[in-house]
């Protein structure tokens, strides 16, 4: 550990990133990649567009070595396989920080998703630095440099960038190597490390299941219909899917096409003329565009009910379960005492969510797989005892 701080010195790194080395052109990047394969380690951070589109638009790759940062435009290179074969090789671990829009920039631009990987948000969390921190506040604390913020609205798809753009994107590649090593070191002294990779891990296969997830399904997200008759149910199940379905083959973003709150007004008030429904949406292009077969789907919404029953979606928790909820995140507090662990890293509402559902879900309770991992013994095996015993009590 010690030969790879002095190798990926942060001092070096930072005084590259006044300026690093352009890669825009495919020889150049098949001649860093090769290098690259023989690192044991590479940060990495994206720049990208996402205002209007279901996608991510790539407007730059950061990646920084032990010998300086690199900034490749994707706009210019067309063959990114070279970074695609560095991305997947398991001898490079990769370095990123509060990296799930990065991720899903790889899975989608590119096919491949970075392994193995480790979140220095994650790893900061683990190792008691702080839950959910920014770069900037992780920066300033470990290394005691004052990050700036001024190109967090910058434009990155316009050519040329400018030299702050260029310095501001190399900047945030420059200091992760250093912090993930502290890091590093640091969770293998308290026996740690594995929980944070496993954490990492996770967040890897939440972003590689995003595509595989069924578009019928999205609707029982939106808990606050759990009122809904069956035709209503149906109407947002096929509503939503149709959304989603819509917008990610024209790469449109959910809200520029249907808002959620639009999307439940409209399954449960049902409109069935175009005038109704330019009333709901207010954005005449909608309607011209896509109001025939939002109004085809309502249509069949009786029929669609019949055929496949719209599932049940999950009702507010009755008031009983204050009381009870109270009881499990106590056991969740002092768990984190005991293990030294910040209460929000060791139990989350969704785990809670997770373990109170799965009676409805199999008939009996069951930890949910965010529990299932290394939180089990520290935390999962008390709080299933304990919720079991709610309705014995």
């Amino acid at each position: 550990m010690t030969d790879l701080w002095q190798r990926y010195d942060w001092q070096v790194l930072e005084r590259h990133a006044a300026s690093p080395v352009r890669i825009d052109d495919n020889a150049t990047l098949a001649e860093h990649a090769e290098r690259w394969l023989k690192q044991p380690l590479l940060a990495l951070d994206t720049e990208f567009m996402r205002t209007d589109t279901f996608y991510p638009i790539p407007g730059l790759i950061q990646i920084a070595d032990e010998h300086g940062c690199y900034l490749i435009d994707p706009l210019s290179v067309s063959d990114m396989t070279p970074l695609v074969r560095v991305l997947a090789a398991p001898e490079v671990l990769k370095v990123i920080h509060a990296g799930s829009e990065d991720l899903e920039l790889f899975r989608h631009s590119y096919g491949v998703l970075p392994a193995p990987l480790y979140d220095t948000q994650i790893g900061a969390a683990f190792a008691g630095w702080g839950f959910s921190m920014g770069l900037q506040r992780m920066v300033a604390s470990a290394l005691e440099v004052e990050l700036g913020k001024g190109e967090t609205t910058s434009d990155w798809l316009q050519r040329p960038l400018t030299p702050e753009q260029e310095r501001y994107a190399a900047l945030d590649v420059a200091y992760l190597p250093a912090l993930a090593l502290l890091q590093r070191q640091q969770l293998t002294e308290r026996g740690r490390l594995a929980w944070a990779e496993e954490e990492c891990a996770a967040l890897s296969e939440v972003i590689s299941l995003q595509d595989e997830q069924d578009p019928y399904s999205y609707f029982k997200r939106f808990s606050q219909a759990w009122h809904f008759d069956d035709v209503q149910r149906a109407a947002l199940r096929d509503l939503a899917a149709w959304r989603e379905q819509t917008c990610r083959r024209r790469d449109l973003s959910r809200n520029r096409l249907l808002r959620n709150q639009v999307l439940l007004d409209i399954a449960e008030k049902q409109p069935s003329t175009e005038a109704q429904l330019d009333r709901m949406i207010q954005r005449s292009r909608v309607v011209r565009e896509f109001g025939g077969e939002i109004l085809q789907l309502l249509a069949n919404a009786t029929e669609s009910a019949r055929i496949n029953p719209p599932e049940q979606i999950a009702r507010p928790l009755h008031y009983v379960w204050n009381k009870r909820l109270k009881q499990l995140r106590a056991i969740g507090r002092q768990a984190a005492e005991q293990h030294d662990l910040l209460p929000e890293v060791l139990l989350r509402k969704r785990d809670l969510d997770g373990l109170i559902h799965s009676l409805e879900a199999f008939g009996h309770y069951r930890l949910p797989p965010s529990l299932s991992g290394w939180r089990k013994p520290l935390v999962g095996d008390a709080l299933l005892a304990r919720i079991e015993q709610f309705d014995k009590s």
